[in-house]
């Protein structure tokens, strides 16, 4: 609710308010001290090439291929870090997301299916297999098309969570961080005021699920074979570390006993089945597989079923092929151990970026990407980012990879807030056509159900484009980043605050009150929905017109400051972080001190035992010392 205005000085040193940047050709001519959107200037301190000779040309050359190998060496390590990410979720809590999909109750209301969506989404860190598992349940008849709609868009929101968790590494300098976490959080914004649009107009009307039936309906669509572009460089190395066994998520999510107590690890990579038909007794002639094929003698009922037998040919040759441990303990270690590798191959990246995009290199990039097509053409240039975001998740086939990627690019300043927000919008539309080409690849009795749901994934983000883009001023997602990335500069904690927040509390809370019942939900959802609604129109109305509002209402003074200002909360956090830095100091001085108190008694016991007119002095002690003892036991 703070609202804060920049000012700067005249020559006369009266403020004045700034006036806000409408264009990236304004925010480049600023003071960055005035404006902290604009792009840094990433000067170049070396040598310049013409004043080099010819061995330091070379030498020049070298270094920079060297670094240009490094850095898609780094990057590749970076995805395939990722890949590993999204396996370890799976093996923490890839069975917790295969028994929230089993209760056909809850999932029947859209608000529970959309947070089932964001949670399952979330422990898997993968939108392609919770759209699987989906997929799977609908085929099984255990899910209906129209109540997959909403886990779907949760879908959309929970791989989000990917880029915002990247932006964290890069708390350490004020500005980047700024530019970073709105960079990531663009997205995040995109999806949930899409989700707040098209969930209730979904519910009303069934507008997604009409449109994709029609389009199934409409054409007549072979089964195929999905292609797999960056997966086969990628899985050269994940498939040396881990392999899963994504049959046994669906199996849990379809109500299958065998899986239940299945690891979740793929032992055996090669295996054949045999089908043998035979008969079976049944417990009445309702579960027979056909009526042709179904007699009773009297005392039981038969009929002829395919028995399945499968035989184990090849056992896996990864990492954890042949370790005796349990998914838990193995998705733990896989955890640690690829959030080091994401984290430093971050890091690097950045370093290497900030070392090479300098001076006129640094100049091209960014004019190449961030410059509009001259007029009247400008507007083109946002959908060709579009296309090009499209094109390179489709590419590496993961949107979470791709705006992980394009991320910390925002926060060194290579690329604007302004131009990440239709390459995020691209990289949802990549992901969904992935989607279709694997739903085309699915056998024929899944083909249908797995294509309207994967149509359903696109449509959803190509109407959230239509609303959210296609006007500037319908791009209110770039303006609610920019707000939370200027929170998050000054109160950087608040970045925890946000993500632990929306992407776990918020849809827990969410969760209960849809399981405790609609009552319960609208009874606690509706006034809260109501107090929010108002506090937006509230604030809309004291920026821009304030004369509308009485004159208690033109700011939040009238409230605790705790309850309109983050400052006394920064002041408590502060004052945590100082105790627990402080406790932690204080413990390691006690200990030091301790250590050093040790020290100092060793030095005396020894210093004593090597003097020898003490070693004489304790020697007739411990004599009389013995005499007397004999004495009283005498006496006795």
């Amino acid at each position: 609710m703070e609202h804060r205005n920049h000012f700067k000085e005249n020559s006369d040193g009266k403020k004045s308010k700034a006036s806000p940047a409408h264009s990236t050709a304004a925010l480049i001519q600023r003071d960055p001290e005035n404006d902290p959107w604009d792009l840094p200037e990433l000067k170049d301190s070396g040598v310049p090439w013409s004043a080099l000779d010819t061995k330091g040309k070379v030498l020049r050359v070298v270094v920079s291929v060297g670094k240009l190998i490094l850095l898609v060496g780094f990057l590749y390590m970076f995805i395939c870090s990722l890949g590993i990410l999204s396996s370890a979720f799976q093996l923490v809590g890839g069975k917790a997301a295969g028994d929230i999909f089993q209760d056909n109750k809850v999932l029947s209301n859209p608000l529970a299916g959309l947070v089932i969506g964001v949670l399952v989404t979330l422990l898997v860190q993968s939108s392609s297999t919770s759209s699987s598992i989906v997929v799977s349940m609908v085929s099984s008849r255990l899910l209906t098309v129209q109540m997959a709609v909403p886990i779907i868009m949760g879908t959309n929101i929970g791989t989000s969570v990917t880029n915002t968790l990247v932006a964290m590494t890069q708390a350490g300098d004020r500005n980047t961080f700024r530019r970073a976490f709105a960079g990531a959080t663009v997205h995040d914004f995109f999806n949930w005021l899409s989700v707040l649009v098209l969930l209730p107009l979904e519910a009303a009307s069934g507008y997604l699920y009409e449109v994709t039936k029609l389009m199934i309906d409409s054409f007549k669509i072979e089964s195929g074979e999905a292609p797999d572009l960056l997966n086969v460089i990628t899985d050269l190395v994940t498939e040396e570390i881990i392999q899963l066994d994504q049959s046994v998520i669906n199996g849990i999510a379809t109500g299958d006993p065998e899986v239940r107590n299945k690891s979740l690890i793929k032992r055996w990579c090669q295996t054949f089945t045999n089908y043998t038909l035979m008969n079976v007794t049944v417990p009445s002639p309702e579960n027979c597989t056909s009526p042709s094929l179904c007699w009773d003698d009297g005392n039981y009922t038969f009929t002829m079923k395919n028995i399945s037998e499968t035989y184990n040919i090849q056992k896996c040759k990864h990492l954890f092929a042949n370790v005796n441990l349990p998914d838990l303990a193995v998705g733990l270690i896989l955890l640690s151990l690829s959030l080091l590798v994401l984290c430093s191959c971050l890091l690097l990246i950045v370093k290497l970026l900030n070392s090479m995009l300098k001076g006129q290199v640094a100049a091209v990039i960014k004019k190449i990407i961030n410059t509009d097509f001259p007029f009247p053409f400008g507007w083109v240039t946002g959908y060709i980012a579009i296309l090009v975001g499209a094109g390179m998740t489709f590419i590496v086939q993961s949107s979470s990879v791709f705006t992980s990627v394009i991320t910390p690019l925002v926060g060194i300043g290579v690329i604007s807030i302004e131009r990440a927000y239709p390459l995020s919008l691209g990289s949802n539309i990549g992901t969904t056509t992935t989607s279709i080409l694997a739903a085309m690849a699915s056998p024929g009795d899944m083909l249908a159900n797995a294509l309207q749901i994967a149509l359903v994934h696109f449509l959803f983000n190509i109407s959230g484009i239509i609303l959210w883009y296609p006007v500037p001023f319908t791009r209110i997602p770039i303006r609610l980043a920019k707000s939370l990335g200027n929170i998050t500069a000054n109160y950087r904690w608040f970045a925890a605050v946000y993500i632990i927040c929306c992407f776990f509390l918020l849809p827990l809370f969410v969760f209960g009150l849809s399981v405790a019942g609609w009552q319960v939900l609208v009874g606690v959802g509706a006034p809260l929905l109501i107090m929010l609604i108002i506090i937006i129109v509230i604030n809309t109305l004291q920026k821009r017109k304030p004369g509308w509002l009485p004159a208690v209402l033109r700011s939040w003074e009238f409230l605790p400051l705790w309850a309109h200002s983050l400052e006394p909360w920064d002041k408590v956090v502060g004052m945590i972080t100082a105790k627990c830095c402080c406790c932690c100091k204080s413990c390691q001085v006690a200990a030091d001190k301790q250590e050093h108190k040790e020290q100092e008694s060793e030095k005396e016991h020894t210093g004593v035992y090597n003097n020898p007119v003490m070693s004489v002095e304790n020697e007739v002690q411990d004599e009389i010392q013995i005499e007397l003892t004999i004495l009283k036991i005498t006496r006795l």
